[in-house]
């Protein structure tokens, strides 16, 4: 059952609200055919959405549609209980407004930006004697060029700047000249800097795409010197043109078509998105700006949602290339942001295709990256909430232990470390069982005993694979030796997934648990792997797997009767016919096998 009203809204008086509570039924709703942004709300009076319409009454109604155009749809309506509607003066008012509620409320099933990560820049200082910069932190004082793509590309541009240009990047000027100035990579400014404001304002036009004019300034400069038998002037006029060229031959793309302009790529997987800008002018791609997202709905909302959020706060460029058409409201509020024509374009071919389809495959690659960087911290929150399931400050050390047998034979046990809910695989252990303990409980004590001899750094929790007996038995090790106040200890049983601690409530594992059950299944795979080798390599000397007539079955039988292959060793013949299924020439084999 959904209640769906028009309910007041604390907003400016320029835009319009209704007020109305009415029946269930949406048959029955009295929806505005006009403007305005709309709300769905659960019951504890959360905002679930935000969404914009030219048409409240056909866009409220298309979200009962039996087919809904978006995936989020059925799990949205299913989770609200109202709906509340601003009507607006105008649809660009509804655009502003779906915008600042947006940001204000955070919505779980709206598309949102996140912040914005640190990405290269070069920079200039304004300094009486400016330096060259590679920087994430441009300093406040200085011209500034970027975001770039990546970072590489960045120092291969302050390289070639210094390479050709010969600015600084030191932070003092040494009065002997620096190993830069040496090599060739400083115009040595400390020494003579009667050039290097004209050198400095050369390389701030190129990075600003103003290379064919300074070229040409540059050229015309050259000829002058040339007439003039200024030779050596000319030579240096030469260089700087060369120079430039080879700078701008390094830009992304270079086309007389790019003026002004904004392409915008966007990648999603799942509910994870990046969103990239490239920013093009003069025929020169001056940088990249990424945002990581949350997407939900399509692809079309999305875009429509970032340009609304990322032209608020500044002036859009005469052109902008999207991966989806965008509705004519929003350009036409790009258009007022700009106070003249925006043009808004999803090229599928042409001259302006290949920045389109360059936005979109570095927004697949930042896509890419942020989901590397983000299965660390998923597994970095695997912990954390693992600790906070088990009331613990942290789990960020996690020793388990598993044993394993094979009717008495190949007694092994393991160790496997996690940290920060990783794998840590140089601190995994193996051991072999000394002892003649022939169950789990004894074997585990003892390599569990071997283990806490070796320590100099205690976990955050110790965890057993076994039940409740398996806990207590190790407990009191814990209190012989006195470091029961030293480390947490848990035991988890396969059967329902439970932890059992000393003196507090079982718990069954739900998804908080994770780290644990990872923890559990890393240590019996990895005792598992080793008792098959240590098998395996047993089985390649053992006498009696040649012993015609005598299977796996009739040799577990002989194991359990004499207690171990050492005792079928000691056996006679007349020993061995004892055994139910070994008759006399069976046994006779068997003797001969072992001796």
């Amino acid at each position: 059952m959904y209640v769906f009203g028009y309910l007041a809204y604390a907003m400016v008086h320029v835009y319009p609200t209704i007020r109305c509570h009415v029946a269930v039924n949406l048959g029955e709703v009295n929806l505005p055919a006009k403007s305005g942004v709309y709300l769905f709300k659960n019951a504890e009076e959360r905002v679930l959405y935000v969404g914009k319409a030219t048409n409240l009454k056909q866009r409220i109604r298309s979200y009962f549609a039996k087919n809904p155009d978006r995936a989020m749809i059925p799990d949205l309506v299913e989770n609200a209980i109202d709906v509340e509607c601003i009507v607006t003066n105008n649809p660009q008012e509804a655009l502003i407004l779906e915008r600042q509620l947006i940001r204000e409320h955070r919505p779980r099933y709206n598309s949102m930006l996140k912040d914005d990560k640190s990405f290269p820049y070069i920079a200039i200082t304004k300094e009486n004697t400016p330096r060259l910069l590679y920087t994430r932190r441009p300093p406040k004082s200085s011209w500034v060029w970027g975001p770039f793509p990546n970072a590489g590309a960045a120092k291969t541009v302050v390289q070639l700047m210094r390479r050709h240009f010969g600015l600084r990047d030191c932070r003092e000027l040494l009065p002997q000249g620096c190993l830069s100035m040496h090599i060739g990579l400083c115009s040595g400014p400390c020494i003579d800097d009667s050039d290097y404001e004209m050198t400095v304002r050369h390389a701030r036009a190129t990075l600003d795409g103003k290379a064919g004019e300074l070229i040409e300034s540059i050229a015309q400069k050259m000829d002058e010197a040339s007439k003039n038998m200024k030779f050596e002037e000319a030579a240096k006029y030469r260089d700087q043109v060369k120079a430039i060229r080879t700078v701008v031959g390094q830009q992304v793309i270079s086309s007389t078509v790019y003026r002004d302009c904004d392409a915008i790529g966007i990648a999603v997987e799942r509910e994870r998105g990046a969103v990239v800008v490239i920013h093009a002018n003069q025929g020169i791609i001056k940088g990249q700006e990424t945002w990581p997202m949350i997407h939900r709905g399509d692809i079309g909302e999305t875009v429509n949602s970032f340009i609304s959020q990322h032209y608020a706060t500044r002036i859009p460029p005469k052109l902008i290339l999207t991966p989806t058409p965008v509705p004519a409201i929003i350009v036409e509020w790009l258009s007022d942001r700009r106070g003249n024509r925006v043009e808004v374009r999803t090229p599928l071919r042409g001259d302006l295709a290949p920045l389109r389809k360059m936005a979109e495959q570095n927004a697949a690659i930042q896509l890419q990256s942020q989901n590397r960087k983000r299965k660390g911290n998923l597994e970095q929150l695997a912990a954390d909430e693992g600790a906070k399931l088990l009331d613990l400050d942290s789990l960020n050390h996690i020793v388990c232990f598993d044993m394993a047998q094979f009717l008495g034979e190949e007694r092994v046990g393991a160790s496997v470390t996690l940290r920060h809910g990783r794998p840590a695989k140089k601190e995994y252990r193996t051991y072999i069982v000394k002892t003649n303990a022939m169950d789990d409980l004894k074997m585990m004590r003892e390599v569990v005993e071997r283990w806490l001899k070796k320590q100099n750094e205690w976990p955050d929790l110790l965890l057993i694979d076994g039940g409740q007996t398996h806990l207590s038995i190790i407990h009191n090790l814990l209190l012989e030796h006195g470091i029961s106040d030293r480390l947490q200890l848990a035991s988890l049983a396969k059967k329902e997934e439970t932890v059992h601690r000393i003196d507090r409530d079982e718990i069954i594992l739900d998804k908080r648990g994770r780290v644990l059950v990872h923890a559990r299944d890393e240590a019996h795979r990895f005792v598992n792997n080793f008792h098959r080798k240590r098998r395996g390599r047993k089985k390649l000397t053992d006498p009696l797997t040649s012993v015609e007539g005598l299977g796996a079955k009739k040799l577990q039988m002989l194991i359990r009767h004499f207690g171990g292959r050492q005792g079928i060793k000691n056996a006679s013949v007349q020993d061995l016919r004892q055994t139910n299924g070994i008759g006399k020439a069976l046994a006779q084999r068997i003797f001969d096998a072992l001796h």
